[in-house]
């Protein structure tokens, strides 16, 4: 595997670190995935951006973090799954569905369930869902919004999926020591 430099606001300048700054100040310390994402600090002003118009979005928190979650999972990113439940369990999103979408175990929610189970259908069909499939989220209780909504989650994911992939972050002690 390649390596990729780990960058620090000790071994950078500019933008660079200004970013990694503005980083540890949103999130209390800097998630490993932004010190390699610095390699190309586009990358962060991406995630960032998209991270905030998410939280614009008709999804709650926790609806947010199940969905995340559900993107990582099928994406199979060991470091977003454990930020994704750490986080969701601070937005306070169902403990039993975070643990069964980490365990591949039926989740409970009929709600979380229906979204996981939407978000892993367009990650793993590449966004080609079917009418049906649709259909049975908005049956569910979602909207076309929220349709719509999965596809901007799982643009993120795949950023950050993908990068983790290429660079394999350990995971931070803070995000071990939330879950």
């Amino acid at each position: 595997m390649s390596e990729f430099t780990f960058h620090t606001q000790e071994n950078t300048e500019g933008k660079t670190k200004a970013l990694l700054e503005g980083v540890q100040a949103g999130y209390g310390f800097t998630p490993n995935l932004f010190a390699y994402m610095a390699e190309a600090p586009t990358t962060i002003e991406a995630y960032l951006a998209m991270n905030e118009l998410i939280s614009k979005g008709s999804f709650t928190p926790s609806q947010q973090q199940v969905a995340l979650l559900a993107a990582s999972k099928e994406n199979g990113c060991d470091f977003c799954i454990i930020a994704h439940r750490a986080i969701g369990k601070m937005s306070k999103a169902n403990q039993q569905t975070l643990d069964a979408i980490h365990n591949d175990t039926a989740i409970e929610n009929p709600g979380d369930r229906a979204l996981a189970t939407y978000v892993r259908k367009v990650v793993k069909q590449r966004g080609f869902v079917s009418d049906e499939e649709i259909n049975e989220f908005i049956a569910a209780g979602f909207t076309k919004q929220n349709v719509l909504e999965v596809v901007l989650i799982v643009s993120i994911k795949t950023l950050s999926n993908y990068i983790n992939h290429l660079t394999n972050p350990e995971p931070n002690k803070e995000l071990l020591a939330m879950l």
